[in-house]
């Protein structure tokens, strides 16, 4: 007797946690730092904030807010998350366990450029929904102007985005683009996480605050929800 047949896009999915998203506990250093820098700017401690796209948690378990929610397709998710964080395992196209304005602050890194054309814009679309009017959908992109040589060295990626093009796109659906940042931070931080803790933290403290950034190939990009027109 054959046994099941796994959907191949599902099992896809579910692999590239064991060959390009490894999980590596250095990374917490350098996201407890990013978290820290993000929060400061955008996400007030009594926010109702979703990671989406949250893989291992590494930034909502750094951040400090009244409701903490974390969704992505990761089986292993429930997991991996901290008591005090919510988990949905499901698509970003399809985010039917939230309610409309439940969120106050969605954030998202390297998230879109894994998805088809149809996918982010279905995306988008409950991104709006489950945003309060005036919330903010926080983005961490990989910049395609600044990272082109080695962008296609991640066989999952789908779509390119330059901070013009996103800055457009997401105006496109109704959002209002509050901050552009075209070079935030490096795309591969694998030489960096050779460093020892203490120095690593430091590193990426410095770097997240210095106007120069080399090598930087990621973009931030934060945007609001604009109300809907007619409600």
């Amino acid at each position: 007797m054959r046994a099941p047949k796994t959907n191949i896009t599902v099992r896809f999915k579910q692999e590239y946690f064991n060959t390009r998203f490894v999980y590596d506990p250095r990374r917490l250093v350098i996201w407890r730092q990013v978290a820290r820098y993000i929060q400061e700017k955008y996400i007030p401690e009594d926010s109702r904030v979703l990671d989406l796209g949250a893989g291992y948690c590494d930034f909502i378990h750094h951040i400090k807010a009244k409701e903490k929610y974390a969704l992505d397709v990761f089986e292993k998710l429930p997991e991996i998350a901290h008591d005090d964080v919510t988990t949905f395992v499901c698509s970003c196209t399809d985010m039917s366990p939230l309610a409309d304005n439940q969120l106050d602050s969605i954030f998202a890194s390297n998230l879109f450029e894994h998805l088809t054309h149809d996918e982010l814009l279905q995306t988008l679309g409950e991104i709006r929904r489950v945003l309060r009017p005036d919330g903010r959908l926080i983005l961490l992109q990989p910049n395609f102007k600044y990272c082109y040589r080695t962008y296609f060295d991640d066989y999952t990626h789908l779509q390119i985005f330059t901070h013009m093009g996103l800055t457009d796109l997401l105006e496109m659906t109704g959002m209002e683009v509050e901050f552009v940042r075209a070079k935030f931070l490096p795309v591969n931080m694998k030489s960096t996480l050779r460093l020892t803790i203490p120095f690593l933290g430091f590193i990426v403290r410095s770097y997240m605050q210095s106007p120069i950034k080399p090598l930087a190939g990621q973009m931030l990009i934060v945007a609001r929800n604009r109300p809907v027109e007619g409600l």
